[in-house]
C-alpha cells in the first residue's frame, strides 16, 4: 500500500507489520523518514516537519540522511550514482514527477528526476514486508553517457546505539557461513569481482542492536544479482549507518549508454522485523516462496546424482545400474553427472559439444531416460553451458568466442575458459545446443554448473569492454528465461562448483540450488544455518555421500547422521549405490519414505532454529498447519551428560500435542516453556520427531 500526503510530497509504503517513508523538501532534497514498525501517514508527515541538522564544518547535513545520495554537491557518503558525460561528471538533478501503480506484484511507487539529458528513476514495491528498490537510468539526448555506478538503493537506518553487523562468509567448500560483530566507524565492505556471485559472501547483510534469534529489531537487505557486486555498510562520523550495495564491485565503469538507451539495475530488498533473526529469515523465506521462487507450491522431488558414485567414468548400462538401485529404495529424479558428452572423458576436454557421447551413449540419452522414466523417476543430466575447454570442437571452430585479453597471458582454470555470453552469437549457440538437447530426449532437470571464475574478462574489438561484466549476466538470464519459456517442464538447478552462483537474481530463474560441494554432514549443518538466515529449505540441495567422506575430511558418520542432515533441505543421495550393502540399502528406503512424509513441512513451513550448530546439541524445527518436525543432531556427548531439551516454537501453548515416534502427548505449553527431550547420546547421533496437533 501506498499513501501519499495532499502535498504530493510525502510517501509512505506499507506491509502488514512495517512501514518505509521518504519525503522531498522544499529545496528539492530528497529525505529518508522512516523503516521500522507500521506507521501512519500523519506519523511521516510529522517526521517531514524536522529540520536537518545544521551545518558542522567539514561535514554535510545531508550525508546519512538523503534516500539516494548521488555524486556531486555537498555531499562526502559513498554515492549510489555516478555517471560521466562528455561535458561533466557527477548528477544535478531536479524532481519531475511521482507515478504510482497496482498490480499482482504489488503497489509501485516512481520518482522520476532529471539532470539535463539524463532520466533518472527511482523504484519502490512493498511485497508483504520486503521493499523492493531498483533504479533506472536513461540517456535522452547525450551522445554517450558513461554509468560508473548505478546501485538500485542506498538503506539509512534510524538513529541506534551499538550495532551489530551480520554477514554469511566463507570460501569452496565452506559457504555461507554466519558471522556476527559490532559495526565500526568507516565502511565493511563485501562483494565479488569474479564475475559470479561468489562463494566468499552472499549478497546480504543484517543489521541490530540487541536482536536474539525470536526477539527485537532486525534490519536486513538482499541483492538480485548473479555477478560481480558490493554492499558497503558505513558507520557515518555522526554514528547514522547508511547501506548502498548494486552490481559491479568497483566504480571503474558499469556500462556505456548511447543516445536512447537505458540502464535497468537489479533488485536490492530490504526487510524489518521485530521478530528477531528468526523472524526476520521466516519473512524472507516467506517472500522467495510467494514472488521469488517458480513454482514454489510444488515440492522438489527426492533426487540421485551419478557424480560421486562414477566421476567422469560412465557408461549407459552404468548408470542403468545405478538407476535401478536408486528406485529401489524411492529415489524419484536421477541425474546423470559430468562426463555424457563429446570426448569428456576427464576435465580437459569438451565443454561446449553438448551431444552425447557416441561411445557411452550410442543412440544418445534418450533410451536411458526411457529407461529411467519406466523405472518411475525423472531424468536430469550435468550441463555447464558457460565455460569451454580449449580441446573441443566448439573452441577449434570459436576461439574468438571466449573471455581474453589481446596480448595477456590467457588463464585456463580446471583446464576451461569462459565463453562470452554477453555476445548474441554466443547466446544463439547455447541455445540451439541446449534446445536440440532437451528436445532429444525425456529430460525433466538439469543441473547448470559454472566451474570457475571471470580472470580474463576482455572483449577485443568492442570499444567499452567493461559492459562484458553486466552482459553476460544479463545473456544468462535471457538465456535461461528462454529455455524455461520452451521447456516449461524441465527443472533447473544452479550451481557453481557447489554454492558460487545464489542470490534472487538466479533463485527467480532456477528450481534449486546446490549448497556446496562439501557433503560433510557434520560440515553442512553450520552451512545450512548459514544458508537459512536468507534462504528458504525449499531451494538447499543437499545430498547423501558415502562414509568415511573422501572428498574432504574422511570423516566417518552414520547413515543415520548424513540422512537426517541432508533432511533439512531438499534431500539428495550422491553416494555409490553400487557399493551399498542390502542392509544400508533398506536402511536408506526407510530414511527416504520419512523425508517424504515430512518433505511439505520442511519445503513449505515456517522454520525455526532451536539451537545453532555450535557444538553439542542442534536442531532445526518445521511448522505447516497442525503439524511440526524436529531435525536435532549431537556432534559429541561430554561427560556422560543427557542433551538438553529442546525448547520449541511456533506452537499453540493450549493445545496438545502427539509425538508421532512415541505416542506420548504433550501440551503446547511444556514444549514452549520447558522443551523436548530428543534421547541422543554418543558421538554424531541424530533423530527426527514429528508432532501433530490433536
Amino acid at each position: 500500500m501506498v499513501d501519499i500526503a495532499e502535498n504530493g510530497r510525502t510517501w509512505l509504503l506499507s506491509g502488514p507489520g512495517s512501514s518505509y517513508a521518504l519525503h522531498l523538501t522544499a529545496a528539492g532534497e530528497l529525505l529518508h523518514l522512516h523503516w521500522g514498525a507500521r506507521i501512519g501517514l500523519a506519523d511521516a508527515e510529522e517526521l517531514s516537519t524536522r529540520a536537518l541538522p545544521g551545518y558542522w564544518p567539514f561535514e554535510s547535513p545531508l550525508d546519512g540522511r538523503e534516500e539516494y545520495p548521488v555524486e556531486g554537491g555537498p555531499r562526502f557518503v559513498r554515492p549510489a550514482l555516478s555517471v560521466r558525460t562528455e561535458e561533466r561528471r557527477g548528477t544535478e538533478w531536479t524532481f519531475e514527477a511521482y507515478e504510482t501503480g497496482a498490480g499482482a506484484d504489488g503497489d509501485e511507487l516512481r520518482l522520476r528526476f532529471r539532470d539535463d539529458d539524463i532520466l533518472i528513476t527511482l523504484h519502490y514495491r512493498m511485497r508483504g514486508d520486503v521493499v523492493e528498490r531498483w533504479v533506472t537510468v536513461g540517456n535522452e539526448g547525450h551522445a554517450r553517457v558513461e554509468l560508473l555506478r548505478a546501485d538500485p538503493a542506498a538503506w539509512t537506518l534510524p538513529d541506534r546505539e551499538g550495532w551489530r553487523l551480520s554477514q554469511l562468509h566463507g570460501r569452496w567448500a565452506a559457504e555461507s557461513r554466519l558471522t556476527s560483530g559490532p559495526l565500526t566507524y568507516g565502511e565493511k565492505v563485501i562483494g565479488s569481482r569474479r564475475g559470479h556471485t561468489g562463494h566468499q559472501h552472499l549478497p546480504w547483510v543484517a543489521l541490530d542492536t540487541d536482536a536474539t534469534e525470536e526477539r527485537g529489531e532486525v534490519w536486513g537487505c538482499a541483492l538480485g544479482w548473479s555477478g560481480s557486486w558490493r554492499i558497503a555498510v558505513a558507520q557515518l562520523p555522526d554514528a547514522r549507518v547508511q547501506i548502498t550495495g548494486g552490481a559491479g564491485y568497483d566504480d571503474s565503469g558499469l556500462l556505456m549508454l548511447a543516445e536512447g538507451e537505458s540502464y535497468t539495475s537489479p533488485v536490492f530488498a530490504g526487510l524489518w522485523t521485530d521478530g528477531g533473526f528468526g523472524g526476520a529469515s521466516r519473512a524472507w523465506h516467506a517472500y522467495q516462496r510467494a514472488h521469488i521462487i517458480p513454482d514454489a507450491d510444488q515440492d522438489r522431488p527426492v533426487l540421485f546424482n551419478s557424480w560421486e558414485a562414477t566421476t567422469f567414468d560412465i557408461s549407459e548400462e552404468q548408470q542403468a545400474t545405478l538407476a535401478r538401485r536408486a528406485a529401489a529404495i524411492g529415489i524419484e529424479l536421477f541425474v546423470v553427472d559430468d562426463g555424457w558428452f563429446g570426448k569428456r572423458t576427464s576435465d580437459r576436454a569438451g565443454l561446449g559439444d553438448w551431444t552425447p557421447n557416441p561411445d557411452r551413449f550410442p543412440t544418445g540419452l534418450k533410451p536411458l531416460a526411457d529407461y529411467v522414466h519406466a523405472l518411475g523417476m525423472q531424468f536430469g543430466i550435468w550441463v555447464e553451458p558457460e565455460m569451454v575447454n580449449p580441446d573441443s570442437d566448439l573452441y577449434r571452430a570459436h576461439p574468438d568466442w571466449v573471455q581474453y585479453q589481446e596480448g595477456r597471458k590467457r588463464t585456463e582454470l580446471r583446464n576451461q575458459l569462459v565463453l562470452n555470453l554477453a555476445r548474441e552469437d554466443v547466446q544463439e549457440y547455447l541455445w540451439e545446443q541446449l534446445d536440440t538437447l532437451l528436445s532429444s530426449a525425456p529430460i525433466d532437470y538439469v543441473k547448470w554448473d559454472f566451474n570457475r571464475c571471470f580472470t580474463d574478462a576482455g572483449w577485443p574489438g568492442e570499444p567499452y569492454p567493461q559492459r562484458l561484466w553486466v552482459d553476460h549476466v544479463r545473456g544468462l538470464y535471457a538465456l535461461l528465461d528462454r529455455i524455461r519459456a520452451a521447456h516449461p517442464d524441465v527443472a533447473i538447478e544452479s550451481c557453481s562448483g557447489g554454492g558460487g552462483r545464489i542470490d534472487l537474481g538466479i533463485m527467480s530463474r532456477t528450481d534449486e540450488v546446490w549448497t556446496s560441494d562439501n557433503t560433510d554432514p557434520l560440515d553442512r549443518l553450520a552451512i545450512q544455518h548459514g544458508f537459512s538466515q536468507i534462504h528458504p529449505a525449499r531451494v538447499m540441495s543437499a545430498w547423501v555421500t558415502d562414509s568415511p567422506n573422501h572428498q574432504l575430511n574422511g570423516r566417518v558418520s552414520s547413515l543415520r547422521f548424513r540422512f537426517v542432515s541432508s533432511m533439512a533441505g531438499a534431500l539428495g543421495v550422491g553416494g555409490d549405490l553400487s557399493q551399498w550393502t542390502e542392509e544400508e540399502l533398506a536402511e536408506a528406503g526407510r530414511w527416504v519414505a520419512l523425508y517424504k512424509e515430512i518433505r511439505p513441512l520442511v519445503q513449505r513451513g515456517d522454520q525455526f532454529r532451536l539451537r545453532p550448530p555450535t557444538g553439542g546439541l542442534s536442531a532445526v524445527q518445521y511448522t505447516l498447519g497442525d503439524e511440526t518436525v524436529v531435525l536435532a543432531w549431537l556432534q559429541a556427548q561430554s561427560y556422560g551428560e543427557p542433551a538438553p531439551a529442546l525448547r520449541l516454537r511456533g506452537l499453540d501453548p493450549t493445545a496438545s500435542y502427539e509425538c508421532r515416534e512415541t505416542g506420548e502427548v504433550h501440551r503446547g505449553a511444556v514444549l514452549l516453556h520447558h522443551g523436548l527431550r530428543t534421547g541422543l547420546k554418543g558421538d554424531l547421533d541424530a533423530s527426527v520427531i514429528r508432532l501433530r496437533r490433536i
